[in-house]
């Protein structure tokens, strides 16, 4: 009984923050600003791992945001992208999908996620939802793969969301883009000048 009553003493004294998951934060440098990201680096340790390594190599230094999704005229809602997607010799080998109904990771306002064809095919380019992004996330109810298995979302924005709202509403090329992304291509691509570990 004792030791029972010493236990939860012991768990009523602890910092709330003593069970929250490690993050690992990165700042990534752009032409408008800083954004400040937390990497859920324990609940999504293969896709946030693979991050973590294009910013050790350096990789997305000198790369771009080019792509902003708008889905509503009248408020900030879609996202945002960028990476390494044109620049080959930038890219690592695809990576093993990590879906949000496993990691508890979701596409909130200010979320990272990897870009991607079919699962597992993700590499170096990465969206930051502006808004609620929930369709993203996976559905194991559903009949359709990409659906099915969502996106791999692995970690959230904690400074920086006017820099994120800016490269949002940089203009638009009507002409650029292929198929359906035709006309979300931003004009003047924003630079990422550095992807870096806070501190580091």
């Amino acid at each position: 009984m004792l030791h029972r009553f010493v236990l939860a003493a012991a768990l009523a004294l602890t910092p709330v923050s003593a069970f929250a998951q490690t993050t690992t934060d990165i700042v990534l440098s752009t032409d408008k600003g800083d954004i400040v990201i937390a990497l859920e680096t324990e609940r999504a340790p293969i896709t946030a791992g693979n991050f973590l390594r294009y910013v050790d190599e350096k990789r997305l230094d000198g790369t771009v945001f080019y792509r902003s999704m708008r889905l509503s005229k009248d408020k900030p809602d879609g996202l945002i992208q960028g990476g390494t997607q044109f620049d080959p010799e930038r890219i690592l080998p695809p990576i093993a999908h990590e879906a949000t109904s496993t990691t508890g990771v979701k596409h909130a306002v200010g979320a990272i996620s990897m870009a991607r064809y079919e699962p597992g095919s993700a590499t170096g380019d990465f969206s930051i939802m502006v808004s609620p992004q929930h369709g993203l996330d996976a559905n194991p109810a559903s009949d359709d793969e990409n659906f099915r298995e969502g996106y791999a979302a692995f970690g959230h924005v904690t400074q920086g969301m006017d820099v994120v709202l800016a490269i949002y509403d940089a203009p638009l090329d009507p002409d650029k883009g292929e198929g359906w992304m035709k006309g979300q291509m931003i004009a003047e691509p924003v630079k990422i000048l550095s992807a870096r570990r806070v501190g580091s």
